[in-house]
């Protein structure tokens, strides 16, 4: 079974804001703002409809990256 580097603290992501060039904030999986329970669901059930088609079957994560300089927010798809 995949894990997410991010999720488990093996990693850590440096990315850059496309709008203003700043660093992102890494908010977490989008699949854990579905819902109150959504964090506790199986993952793979979950990828099913985060609405992103290749989560499950390219074992991505995707996580919410958030810019506290602008507000933006940017989904960007993490390989486990």
């Amino acid at each position: 079974m995949p894990i997410c580097p991010l999720c488990n603290g093996f990693n850590n992501a440096s990315f850059s804001c496309a709008q203003c060039g700043n660093s992102l904030e890494d908010s977490g999986r989008i699949i854990d703002y579905f819902g109150p329970y959504s964090a506790y669901m199986q993952i793979d059930s979950m990828k099913k409809i985060d609405g992103i088609e290749t989560t499950l079957q390219n074992n991505e994560c995707a996580h919410l990256f958030y810019c506290p300089n602008c507000n933006n927010q940017e989904t960007i798809l993490i390989k486990e």
